[in-house]
C-alpha cells in the first residue's frame, strides 16, 4: 500500500533531514530511492514534492548545497548544516509526539511494519 501524498507532505522535511543525517551527503534522486527502499515502496517522493522541500530547507539554513559537474550534467548534493544538525532531534521528537497524539485521538494501536 502506497501512502498518500497528503500524509507524506507534513513529514517530508523530517524525512529528508533524517536521511541527510544518516547518509551525510545525498543528491535528490538518491534521497527518493533511499526512502522508497527503506519504506518498502510505501513512501514514494516525487520530484515535485522533494525539490521544493530541499529549497525550503536550504532557505531555512538547515541544509547546504554543493554543485558537482559530471560531464555535461550538474548534480547538487545536499548536506545538513550546523543548524540542521541541531534541528533534526527537535523535528523527530515533534513527529513522534504527533504520532502518539494521533494514536490516542484515533484510539488505535498500529501494527508493526
Amino acid at each position: 500500500m502506497l501512502y498518500s501524498s497528503e500524509l507524506i507532505k507534513g513529514t517530508l522535511k523530517t524525512i529528508v533531514l533524517k536521511q541527510l543525517e544518516n547518509n551525510k551527503r545525498m543528491y535528490g534522486y538518491e534521497i527518493t530511492q533511499r526512502v522508497k527502499e527503506l519504506s518498502l515502496d510505501k513512501i514514494q517522493i516525487t520530484e515535485g514534492a522533494l525539490y521544493p522541500t530541499l529549497h525550503s530547507l536550504e532557505a531555512e539554513g538547515l541544509v547546504t548545497v554543493e554543485t558537482e559537474y559530471i560531464g555535461k550534467r550538474v548534480r547538487k548534493y545536499y548536506s545538513l548544516s550546523a543548524a540542521g544538525k541541531s534541528k533534526i532531534d527537535e523535528k523527530v521528537s515533534e513527529l513522534t509526539d504527533f504520532m502518539n497524539t494521533m494514536k490516542f485521538l484515533l484510539d488505535i494501536n498500529p501494527q508493526a511494519v
